[in-house]
């Protein structure tokens, strides 16, 4: 098991891993759907599903017709993770329960591992709120991504 998993929803690490390519790619540059969901090894039906709600949230900018597709909407060293992660997992990862008993287990009522998980929720919680998408994109690597698709539109 990877500890995405153990930290992130399954869509939050797909968000996160599309967001990332986005941010490789240049600047205004629109990436097609379906190129985003192969680059990024996403179903894109998916990932339609995904973009949509970072659409909704202001992560990402859509253009319909010849040269469309999704860009971010600001620069990626501006989105933190935690603004990706609360839209997908609000704040379940960073106040759940080590014992998966979170309906069971708070400050008031601790499981028997709260005490010892408390260290790492800060952490994880410090570390989705201090990295930001430019730090997990790659730097200076570029995706192999086509920005512009022949079919145009936001799919």
């Amino acid at each position: 098991m990877h500890i995405s998993t153990i930290m992130f929803s399954t869509t939050s690490t797909h968000a996160l891993r599309a967001l990332a390519h986005l941010a490789r790619v240049p600047a205004k540059t629109y990436v097609l759907g379906r190129d985003l969901a192969a680059a990024a090894n996403i179903p894109a039906n998916y990932l339609s599903k995904i973009l949509l709600a970072l659409r909704n949230a202001g992560l990402v900018v859509t253009s319909r017709g010849c040269g469309g597709g999704y860009r971010l909407s600001r620069p990626p060293d501006e989105i933190s993770l935690a603004e990706v992660v609360r839209i997908f997992d609000g704040n379940r990862a960073a106040s759940g329960c080590v014992l998966a008993s979170a309906d069971l287990c708070s400050d008031n009522q601790p499981c028997a591992a709260h005490e010892q998980w408390r260290p790492v929720r800060r952490v994880y919680t410090e570390f989705i709120r201090s990295t930001s998408i430019s730090d997990i994109s790659g730097g200076a690597e570029r995706a192999q991504l086509a920005p512009l698709g022949k079919s145009g539109g936001a799919s």
